[in-house]
């Protein structure tokens, strides 16, 4: 994909990413997820044509994540990418990554022939709708979830 102005290089996940891509969400969703179930999801979705996942990485590690799902939905009558995970750690924030991220997402769903690409944000990352608005995205909606009960 390319290297970015810091000299960090972005460039598709790998199974070899995969502790490095939990750190970076398990920092997202502040949790520590549990990495046996991750590390089957993500194996899943590397094997997935509907998944793609982009990583930013130096010689000291992963710097940021960006996971995007493309489908073809109903409501727009296309192709559609969605990011799904997307984070910079803290101690590489202001350089330009995550700007980097997206761009390069942008490029990857164009190619896929996906119309637009769209993120929900929960609605306490005040720092990630200011990203999204600088990056030129439209809050057009809200997002409403349920959690639903285990199933034995």
């Amino acid at each position: 994909m390319g290297t970015t102005d810091s000299g960090f290089a972005i460039r598709p996940a790998g199974a070899d990413d995969c502790a490095g891509v939990w750190r970076l969400v398990c920092a997202l969703e502040g949790c520590a997820l549990p990495y046996d179930r991750f590390a089957a999801i993500y194996a899943r979705q590397l094997a997935d044509p509907r998944c793609r996942c982009l990583v930013c990485a130096s010689a000291d590690g992963l710097a940021g994540v960006l996971n995007l799902r493309l489908e073809e939905q109903l409501h727009h009558a296309a192709r559609v990418a969605e990011i799904m995970e997307f984070a910079v750690l803290p101690a590489y924030r202001g350089r330009g990554l995550g700007r980097q991220l997206l761009a390069a997402a942008c490029g990857l769903a164009a190619q896929a022939g996906c119309a637009q690409i769209e993120a929900a944000c929960n609605q306490r990352r005040a720092d990630a709708h200011r990203f999204y608005l600088r990056a030129g995205m439209q809050n057009t909606h809200f997002k409403f979830t349920l959690p639903l009960p285990a199933q034995p």
